[in-house]
């Protein structure tokens, strides 16, 4: 899905180093500001129960005391809404991003994929529409290039093969695109027919808000639009895409720059839009060709495990190259020791060192903590977490210690409270 140059081949570019400043996130939080469009943040009850599960601690205080003596919440540009606000509404959808928004998210993001007339579109990877829209289950279903088979299971009950299917946004036009719904991204391998299949949305989320009015879909005209009106900024990522490039004729940096084009024609200036891409390539791009959004475009830097982590002289390479912020996942900045406590990774203390900024995903995707086995976001720390509370020791070390720029999280409103409460920006 990442077409990446290798970090070795990228110490071999030998780029001389852009002169050194504050990127734009950073001057954004210490001057600029967040004028936002939503009258008053609404955190909702998650983030006090969280407080309340929390072990003992100086930092449970300071978060009670805020709690309790706090009579409003300001949008934050810590908070960055992961596909809008997905733990709970169909991922990229004007609800999910009207959610985040409310929520305190001072940063939105719309992943950007590309219809078969070749216009971009919010969705988190262009081969999703089976799992994450009402397709199957409408006359466009014949344009998927994988129809949906149904579960195989043998004559003892046991599954022989799981359902399937694949739908890209590549196969409709526009039109065509705009008339699906957006639902929970899921999927059911144990699914016979069509409804057992799209009926997979795990226990700790919902369809409550996935109903047939709602999971509006957004081209990402739309949500530049929206975002405007909302009165946050933005984080589109160029997702890689599924079908062979050029795509009749659209090349990878037709596309790139087609992403940045739309923010310009809709007067959104650069210093209020990260652009993003597991593609370095693709930052490589906006860097060269987009200087100004180039200077806080955000590398997705996601190794597959612990051997592929960047050493200190790749990250330092990086910033030769001109790239200013990276994102890995949570489990490359954190670590555990043996007594319990989340320490900073070797790979967040040497991208500090390099003159990296950093972000991170992505908070609120793995269900209930308290139960462990929480999944690659935790794997280097996942040791260290035993309660739900623990979520906010975890955003302390990221914030404090690690000094992260921002927090991607599927519920927003956690990481709001925690900047409000802690002095964020």
């Amino acid at each position: 899905m990442r077409r990446t140059l290798t970090r070795l081949a990228l110490l071999a570019l030998g780029v001389a180093s852009l002169p050194a400043c504050a990127n734009d996130f950073d001057g954004n939080r210490r001057g600029h500001g967040n004028d936002s469009g939503i009258a008053s943040v609404q955190l909702g009850p998650r983030p006090f129960f969280l407080v309340e599960e929390m072990a003992d601690s100086p930092l449970k205080k300071r978060l009670q005391h805020c709690a309790a003596t706090r009579e409003s919440y300001k949008p934050t540009l810590f908070s960055i809404a992961h596909r809008g606000a997905p733990l709970q509404f169909p991922e990229h959808t004007k609800e999910s991003y009207e959610a985040g928004a409310r929520m305190g998210a001072g940063v939105v993001e719309c992943d950007v994929t590309f219809t078969k007339d070749k216009e971009l579109v919010c969705r988190h990877a262009q081969n999703d529409l089976h799992t994450t829209t009402n397709i199957l289950a409408t006359p466009l279903a014949s344009k998927c290039v994988k129809p949906f088979t149904p579960a195989v299971f043998d004559a003892a009950g046991t599954l022989v093969a799981p359902a399937a299917a694949e739908c890209r946004t590549s196969e409709l036009t526009l039109a065509e695109f705009k008339t699906l719904r957006g639902k929970m991204d899921a999927s059911n391998p144990r699914g016979r027919t069509v409804a057992e299949y799209q009926a997979g949305t795990a226990n700790f989320r919902t369809d409550l808000y996935a109903g047939p009015t709602s999971g509006t879909l957004l081209t990402l005209k739309e949500a530049i639009a929206l975002f405007k009106k909302l009165g946050v900024k933005m984080t589109p990522e160029l997702k890689s895409a599924s079908v062979a490039m050029p795509f009749d004729g659209f090349s990878q940096a037709a596309y790139a720059q087609k992403m940045i084009d739309e923010h310009k024609a809709a007067g959104v200036p650069a210093r209020d839009v990260w652009a993003q891409s597991f593609d370095i390539n693709d930052i490589l791009y906006w860097v060269k060709n987009e200087p100004a959004f180039g200077r806080q475009a955000v590398y997705l830097d996601d190794a597959n495990g612990p051997a592929d982590v960047p050493t200190f002289e790749q990250l330092k390479a990086y910033r030769a190259a001109g790239i200013r912020i990276v994102a890995p996942p949570l489990w490359q900045l954190l670590t555990a020791d043996t007594s319990g406590n989340i320490l900073p990774s070797p790979y967040a203390r040497n991208a500090k060192a390099a003159g990296l900024d950093i972000i991170t995903w992505s908070l609120e995707r793995s269900g209930i903590l308290a139960d462990g086995n929480n999944g690659s976001y935790y794997q280097s720390f996942d040791s260290a977490i035993t309660r739900e509370g623990d979520m906010f020791r975890m955003l302390d070390v990221l914030a404090e210690q690690v000094g992260v720029l921002g927090v991607f999280s599927d519920w927003p409103a956690t990481t709001s409270f925690y900047a409000n409460c802690t002095g964020q920006k």
